[in-house]
């Protein structure tokens, strides 16, 4: 009996242990970063603006983005209306962006679009790179310059800090920007700190089009920006981290929305859990090294609630189990050793976030989010196509 329990805590104490531990290092090398890089303000951009049925929007993020703090001849706002059945493509017009109508009814994702943003983009010959910027979207006025000031410097891909437009909507809303902050901001800190890929978070990222005419853009799967963001890592690139420059999007506060979102965050991830990881970590033995060992543990290591659903098995197991066997004792101390490297993990982000002490009481709420998630993971899944999640 004893020899089963010691087997049973160990296959629960493996992953949440290796989980844990590399959280833990991602949160103790999180320090702010040093001074930011200063450009020459020459650089042109063609910021793209991915669109379907925006109309209630997308005019205050083309006015947003005419707000730069860049030479006014320095860039382009061009709006995708991608596949769009409402005003979107005239109010930004009349708001300044350039637009690229699209119509394809069997191509109808956001990476779809990006694609011919892109092409259009190249073909014009006039910027140097591309922006990223989603319709529900604010950015800091230093975006161009965060991004220019890392080409310049030898960088090709890099990565704004996202967050949430509407943090105070709802608690979910701050789960969401603590999240965020953990996510985006804990992680990306460590990896640019360690020279890694701090990933393609789908918002408020840049290319070069050099490096896209090297690894063109072909990702078209439910998390078409991970995907990318590995295919640069597989292809040799890392993509470099923006701390001082941000983007914020609304995000859903009512359940109904959130979960469209959620599901469709859960399966693309499961799909590139299964079609990326080995790849990577093969590249990971050649050159690919660090940057690709670590995008394989970036899939590796599931979103946060399944871990700490993994950490409280462990620690509630072994505590009973060290009722009847007081050799137990070690997984019980293993399992709350992993609960604080979590605890901690957490709490800088919440200390990033800027929500404020709303946010810890918040936190409370977080194992009834952890239930809601798996009860609507169990769900039978009709579809693995794309669906925008709806605005509100």
């Amino acid at each position: 009996m004893t020899a089963l329990l010691d087997l049973i805590l160990f296959a629960l104490a493996l992953p949440a242990t290796a989980a844990s531990l590399y959280l833990l290092v991602l949160t103790l090398l999180s320090s702010a970063p040093s001074m930011a890089l200063r450009s020459s303000r020459r650089m042109r951009f063609d910021v793209i603006v991915p669109a379907y049925n925006e109309a209630a929007i997308i005019e205050s993020v083309v006015a947003n983005l005419l707000k730069l703090d860049w030479p006014a001849d320095g860039f382009r706002v061009l709006v995708v209306a991608n596949n769009c059945t409402d005003s979107t493509a005239a109010l930004a017009r009349a708001a300044g962006a350039e637009v690229l109508e699209r119509h394809e009814s069997e191509q109808r994702g956001k990476g779809y679009g990006l694609e011919a943003a892109f092409q259009a983009s190249r073909e014009k010959g006039w910027a140097y790179a591309v922006v990223v910027v989603d319709a529900d979207t604010e950015v800091s006025p230093n975006l161009l310059e965060a991004f220019a000031a890392r080409i310049e410097n030898g960088a090709a891909a890099i990565q704004a800090h996202y967050g949430v437009l509407n943090s105070q909507a709802s608690w979910r809303t701050r789960l969401m920007t603590i999240a965020l902050a953990s996510f985006h901001r804990v992680r990306s800190r460590a990896r640019e700190r360690l020279r890694l890929s701090c990933g393609i978070r789908g918002n408020g990222w840049c290319i070069t089009h050099r490096l896209l005419q090297q690894v063109p853009y072909r990702a078209f799967s439910l998390t078409e920006d991970i995907e990318y963001g590995i295919d640069l890592g597989l292809a040799g690139y890392r993509v470099h981290y923006a701390d001082e420059a941000h983007v914020a999007a609304l995000m859903v506060s009512g359940e109904q929305a959130a979960r469209t979102q959620r599901r469709r965050w859960e399966d693309g991830r499961l799909q590139l859990i299964r079609s990326r990881t080995l790849l990577l970590l093969r590249e990971a033995m050649g050159r690919g090294g660090a940057v690709c060992l670590d995008l394989a543990l970036d899939l590796l290591v599931l979103p946060l609630s399944y871990v700490a659903l993994n950490v409280a098995a462990l620690t509630i197991l072994a505590g009973f189990a060290l009722l009847w066997e007081p050799s137990m004792e070690g997984w019980l101390w293993l399992g709350l050793g992993c609960g604080m490297s979590l605890s901690l993990y957490v709490l800088r982000g919440w200390q990033l976030s800027g929500v404020g002490l709303r946010g810890i009481v918040d936190l409370g709420r977080a194992p009834l989010f952890v239930l809601w998630k798996v009860l609507l993971m169990l769900r039978a899944h009709e579809s693995a196509e794309w669906v925008r999640t709806r605005r509100e």
